[in-house]
This record gives structure tokens, sequence and C-alpha cells, in this order.
């Protein structure tokens, strides 16, 4: 069974409570964000050890190798915006439909250890991106293609959101 697309605007988690996974991402600055990346990328380490890893809870849910499939892709995506962003003067960013990726890169059937690497490698590329961020440049500024607008600071911190609330889905946020 295919996903159903999640076409939700998640941006609001930049100014409110995550309900569903808890983060609060106002609480955070670009400079948690290294330290931070590296702890949530020990937990998808152990989420990708897991046996039945590439099983899917329920029909149209991704399993746990999908989802961290996708985190590794949003690492190196954000990694590529962070990088326009500190380059460029409000860039702005091409669309993604990350589940045309999924399905283009077949998510379920890649190999957990391989992913685990990649998502480790991607997550340590974009958190030495974020710890390079100063003062001056933590408000630059950049746009998605739907006109939505972030700092480096507002978008790293809905990245984090991205990445915790996907621990979530997987049952390994530990309240």
């Amino acid at each position: 069974m295919s996903i159903t697309p999640d076409t939700k605007d998640w941006t609001w988690v930049l100014e409110r409570p995550c309900p569903e996974c808890g983060f609060e991402s106002a609480a955070r600055a670009v400079s948690d964000l290294p330290d931070l990346l590296g702890t949530t990328t020990t937990a998808w380490t152990q989420v990708l050890a897991r046996r039945d890893v590439a099983d899917r809870p329920r029909p149209g849910v991704w399993s746990p190798l999908e989802y961290a499939c996708h985190v590794r892709d949003v690492h190196v995506l954000f990694a590529e915006r962070v990088r326009l962003m500190l380059a460029e003067d409000v860039p702005t960013f091409a669309s993604w439909d990350q589940d045309a990726t999924a399905v283009e890169r077949d998510y379920g059937s890649q190999d957990p250890d391989a992913v685990a690497a990649d998502l480790a490698e991607a997550s340590r590329a974009v958190a030495v991106l974020y710890a390079s961020v100063t003062d001056d440049s933590r408000g630059r500024r950049g746009l998605r293609s739907t006109g939505d607008e972030f700092t480096v600071e507002s978008l790293g911190r809905y990245h984090l959101h991205d990445v915790v609330h996907h621990l979530h889905d997987v049952g390994a946020l530990r309240g």
C-alpha cells in the first residue's frame, strides 16, 4: 500500500510546541543544533539496528527504515539550504517532494547499515554548518518556493523538529 502524502504546512512549529512529539523549537538556538543533531543521530542508529526496521507498523505508514532514509535526505537538503542562505542574499529554495523521493529512491529496500552510516555523515555535515553560524549570519534569510521565509536559525529549528518528530513517529522518544 502506498503512503498518503503529507501536505501539511508544519511552519507553525516555529511558534508553538508540537502537540504530537512535544518538541518546542522556540526553546532552541542555532548554537544548540550541532549537539542536538548528534543526539538524534545516536537515536536513529539505534532505530536502524532494530530487527523489524523494514516493517511498516500498519498499511500506509512508513517503516522506521523509510523514516530514517527520509531523515538522512532531510539533513542533506537542509545543508544545501543553509549553504545557500550563507552564500546568497535571500535565496529561494527549490521545491522538494519528499514522497516522490521516497518512491524514487525505494526507501523501503535500502540497507539499514548503509542508511545509518549515510545518516550519520549527513548529520555531521549539517551540524558543522550550523556550528559555523555567527551572530551576524544567523538572521540571514531564505524563502521556500511557497513564500515561507526563514532565517538560518529558524530553518535550523524547523529542521530539528522534523528529525525529532520522526523519532516520535518510530517510537524512539523517551519521555
